[in-house]
């Protein structure tokens, strides 16, 4: 298997494109340096429909395992696959599954895997929480006394308030 990625500059793209293109041969993708904005990501459009239908099975096979509620063997691999998920409640690890495997299905039905990798941060943050038992406290203690009164939204003017009368 070739080697995940290389970083190459943008500037050698615009230079010597086919000289940089030919480098796919070697690796799965580039990693394209920019300076002033995000790098990009270089791949052959093969690979990437490889991918896509990994990605779509995968997606796939773990909704069916969640789905026909056979979590016993995802709950023994998961701290393999997300180590933290091991401090996280058994009943935020249903939840997790079952948002994973929902998030997962559509996300490869729009080929945008964006929102899986943020629900994963958001579950990781949960467990970064539950792991640090002062923080745990802080974050989930009731308020003492009064808050005093909710400020009014911005930016409703006249119309918002006519609404609420």
């Amino acid at each position: 298997m070739p080697a995940a990625y290389e970083d190459v500059s943008f500037s050698e793209l615009l230079h010597h494109p086919a000289a940089t293109a030919r480098r796919l041969e070697r690796v799965r993708a580039l990693r394209l340096r920019r300076r002033d904005a995000g790098d990009l990501a270089l791949t052959r459009a093969d690979q990437l429909e490889q991918d896509s239908t990994v990605v779509d099975f995968t997606a796939r096979l773990l909704a069916g395992l969640i789905r026909t509620e056979n979590t016993a063997a995802l709950r023994q691999v998961l701290p393999d696959a997300l180590p933290w998920s091991v401090f996280l409640p058994e009943d935020d690890v249903e939840t997790m599954l079952t948002e994973i495997a929902d998030t997962a299905r559509g996300a490869a039905a729009l080929e945008n895997l964006a929102p899986v990798a943020l629900l994963l941060a958001q579950w990781r943050h949960s467990a970064e929480i539950h792991a640090d038992p002062a923080l745990h406290a802080a974050l989930t203690r009731e308020p003492e006394g009064d808050l005093g009164a909710a400020p009014e939204p911005e930016g409703e003017g006249e119309a918002g308030k006519r609404r609420r009368r």
